[in-house]
């Protein structure tokens, strides 16, 4: 498959550019990356995409080079679902879109596929469980069941805290980041993802960028104005149709917070678990991953 293009876009507060696969004026499959990756992410599933007519567009989010960091310091979901919609705008939407979103992706995809406006027909949300599953907080089904993970996950998120502390953090990327994906992805030879991710994130700017994800949800910060409407969706049910995907050996989060998400998706939604995958598991079963969202989405191709 021949190489991306680039698209630039320019948005209030930071630079965006994206990676694009296949035909302009195909309807669009909007690739969101998350933490610690990057829009290569998404190179073993383009081409698959791309056979089934989609245009794949996958951006560098905000703060991940050759995407700029923010100059107006948000790194709030608001922000994310904002460049995804510039994003989109700047590719050219088709009213025959899709939204596909990964961990940080899958958060802000969250919100847009909450959004009661979506310019998205559906979306495909992975290894991150929607916040709503688990919501209203001592109120969700299987309470006991749920609290039972709860040991095990804080030790898998050690990260989180960790990156709340000052000063430590911002020298730490050069071994937090490969550690994560020996954690998350078991067995999977990450060297290559690795190294683009120390690219987009090793510097020191970036890299506290990446961290800014973080601080801003843990302590609740408020989003800049321009932001707040899209940032009050990302914690409701979506209201499009979903597939919602994990792999069984993720070692970020369990495959069985699938049960909690089942209950928050609407009607035409599906779940399914993918066999010998992680966190990545796009790049680890890109056939199995991409099968299961063009059954979903539908082909385009006549």
């Amino acid at each position: 498959m021949a190489e991306p293009e680039l698209i630039d876009v320019d948005a209030p507060g930071v630079r965006l550019r994206a990676l694009s696969w296949g035909t302009v004026g195909a309807p669009i499959a909007l690739c969101l990356h998350g933490f610690p990756d990057t829009a290569h992410g998404w190179r073993n599933i383009a081409p698959l995409l791309v056979d089934a007519g989609f245009r794949v567009v996958a951006p560098f989010m905000r703060g991940y080079a050759p995407s700029s960091t923010a100059s107006d310091g948000s790194y709030h979901v608001g922000a994310l679902m904002d460049d995804a919609l510039r994003v989109l705008d700047a590719a050219g939407p088709t009213g025959r879109d899709v939204l596909i979103g990964h961990d940080w992706g899958a958060i802000a995809g969250a919100g847009l596929a909450a959004m009661p406006d979506s310019p998205f027909s559906k979306a495909v949300i992975m290894s991150v469980p929607f916040a709503a599953a688990f919501r209203p907080l001592g109120k969700t089904p299987d309470a006991g069941r749920l609290a039972a993970q709860l040991p095990r996950q804080l030790l898998r998120s050690w990260y989180i805290m960790y990156f709340q502390l000052p000063g430590l953090p911002e020298r730490s990327a050069s071994w937090v980041v490969p550690r994560l994906w020996r954690q998350w992805s078991p067995g999977y030879d990450a060297a290559d993802d690795v190294a683009h991710v120390l690219d987009a994130i090793g510097a020191p700017e970036n890299w506290r960028a990446a961290l800014g994800y973080y601080r801003a949800t843990v302590r609740n910060s408020k989003p800049p104005a321009q932001y707040a409407e899209l940032h009050r969706h990302w914690l409701s049910a979506p209201q499009l149709p979903t597939l919602y995907l994990h792999g069984i050996d993720d070692g970020c989060a369990s495959a069985d917070y699938t049960r909690w998400v089942r209950r928050v998706l609407p009607e035409g939604s599906e779940v399914a678990t993918v066999e010998r995958a992680g966190h990545f598991l796009q790049l680890e079963q890109p056939e199995a991953v991409a099968g299961h969202i063009v059954d979903f989405i539908g082909s385009t191709r006549a």
